[in-house]
C-alpha cells in the first residue's frame, strides 16, 4: 500500500484514519471496527463491502 494514498484516505462513515493490514490487505478503521478489501491494489471504501471486524480481532 502507498504510504501517501494511504495518508489521504480516511474512513467514510466517521472520516477517521485507516490502518493498513498486509497479512489480510485490507484497511481497518479502528473506531467503527470495519474492514475495507483492497482488491486489484484498489481500495474498495463502500460501507456495504466492509467486514465487521470480530470481537477477537485485534486493531
Amino acid at each position: 500500500m502507498d504510504k501517501k494514498l494511504l495518508d489521504i484516505l480516511a474512513c467514510p462513515i466517521c472520516k477517521g484514519p485507516l490502518v493498513y493490514n498486509k497479512e489480510t490487505r485490507e484497511l481497518i478503521c479502528k473506531v467503527d471496527r470495519l474492514a475495507y478489501p483492497i482488491r486489484d491494489e484498489i481500495p474498495v471504501m463502500l460501507e456495504d463491502e466492509a467486514r465487521q471486524l470480530n470481537p477477537e480481532e485485534e486493531v
